[in-house]
């Protein structure tokens, strides 16, 4: 038998929870053990593991037997629609395979230009703004947004529609995850006319990217971006297309997930930059011996090795998708553990990365631990800042990317420091944001 939190304490530390979850969820392995049972919101039975067998059995040896919890995903769909991060079943299936083909990496090559050139523009006006303190989670949040929307609209958004869509897509996250971790309120959100609310931002965000579509479908002109990849796909089955209702929902997702979780890796990747100096030299080394002074190609980004370990070391002390559940549908026995039928099982992404059995001196910045050697010691499913199993993040080869190309473009650019005196913590929504922020002073390297 694993330790098990009682419904009434499970439903008293909700309240800590929805607070600061992180530290709740800590506290309590400290005092359970790497597995226990708890009452997610005092409600559904859960099982939380940060075990990598456990984790793999989840996602990955028995995934049939745990979709995603509809917890999350119903109240994702609400609002985002019908897409891959959102979808399940057979569904989920046939658009994983219609799509998967468009995230390869050779698929993104044609990527990388677009993303130069709206790095390169990002920076033409953030440098009108170094004079003084900024914000590095504000920057990295309008530069992964201007990226994500150039990728996948490469035919201009106008300004307004940017806004428009950047506001809607932070507010309705915030709005999810307290539905999610405060279920015993949502009848409240129905009366205040909060959900109404957000259902009209959603109709605003949908607006945007529907008037985009149909220029794209009326003009007739291909773009070399994402959204001509969605248009362009056919069903093996068919040979139809995505309807425009499809079209709208996938596009949503890509803006979600490419957005919020780049953007907070890249924070917390100048948090640890700012505080590691050596480490920001033996990148500018890097840069200097693939690059020396030219603009990056695609074929460049797999010599920027090191760049890449900075990377997912960041990512493993903190991980965007810091935790994820599904739902037993039958159950399941892994390393003793029963997991019952109807129990929400909850992989703790963050707790996986922090755990001492499986990482030594887990809590400090090391990004040799990612280095081809080093790598191969890392067990399965101990480090997942992606995911894992048949629903891995499909755009993780696109978010790496993307990272390498704003973190060279701006370490070449730019010496920086933190602005002393600031206590900087974690918030964890969706994804795990740097709260208040990371003010941080930049300046033009000579």
């Amino acid at each position: 038998m694993i330790p098990q939190i009682s419904r009434l304490r499970s439903f008293a530390n909700s309240f800590r929870f929805v607070k600061d979850p992180i530290s709740a969820i800590n506290g309590n392995l400290q005092q359970l053990g790497p597995t226990y049972g708890m009452y997610l919101g005092g409600l559904k039975a859960g099982i939380l593991s940060i075990e990598p067998e456990i984790i793999q059995q989840i996602l990955q040896k028995n995934h049939r037997n745990y979709p995603k919890s509809p917890m999350h995903f119903e109240k994702l769909a609400y609002f985002l629609g019908n897409g891959l991060l959102t979808s399940t079943g057979d569904y989920w299936l046939r658009q994983r395979r219609l799509i998967q083909p468009g995230f390869h990496r050779q698929k993104l090559a044609a990527l990388t230009d677009i993303m130069q050139d709206t790095i390169e523009q990002q920076l033409d006006r953030f440098e009108q703004r170094i004079d003084g303190e900024v914000d590095a989670y504000t920057e990295m949040m309008e530069m992964a947004f201007r990226v994500v929307a150039a990728s996948l609209f490469s035919t201009a958004l106008t300004e307004e529609e940017l806004q428009k869509l950047s506001y809607a897509i932070t507010t309705l996250q915030e709005f999810i995850v307290r539905q999610i971790r405060q279920p015993y309120l949502n009848p409240w959100f129905r009366i205040s006319g909060q959900v109404r609310k957000h259902e009209r931002l959603t109709g605003q965000a949908d607006s945007v990217i529907k008037n985009t579509i149909r220029k794209r479908q009326a003009n007739q002109e291909k773009g070399d971006d994402l959204l001509q990849m969605l248009m362009d796909a056919r069903y093996e089955d068919t040979g139809e297309p995505m309807g425009e209702r499809q079209l709208l929902d996938e596009s949503k997702i890509i803006f979600v997930a490419g957005h919020e979780t780049s953007a907070n890796a890249l924070s917390w990747t100048w948090y640890l930059l700012a505080l590691h100096p050596e480490v920001t030299q033996k990148i500018r080394d890097e840069i200097r011996a693939v690059l020396e002074d030219r603009r990056p190609t695609f074929s460049d980004l797999p010599k920027l090795a090191y760049t890449s370990q900075v990377i997912e070391e960041s990512m493993r002390l903190y991980p965007p998708a810091w935790i994820t559940d599904r739902l037993a549908l039958e159950t399941d026995e892994i390393k003793g553990v029963k997991i019952p039928a109807g129990t929400i099982a909850v992989p703790y992404i963050y707790g996986a990365h922090h755990n001492p059995a499986t990482w030594s001196d887990p809590e400090t910045f090391d990004p040799d631990r990612f280095s081809p050697e080093n790598r191969k010691k890392i067990p399965a499913y101990a480090y997942l800042p992606f995911g894992g199993g048949p629903r891995l993040c499909i755009g993780n080869n696109f978010a790496i990317m993307e990272m390498q190309l704003i973190l060279v473009e701006m370490i070449r650019r730019y010496n920086f420091e933190l602005v002393p005196g600031q206590e900087i913590q974690m918030k964890a929504l969706v994804t795990l944001r740097p709260y208040p922020g990371v003010r941080m002073k930049f300046s033009r390297r000579p």
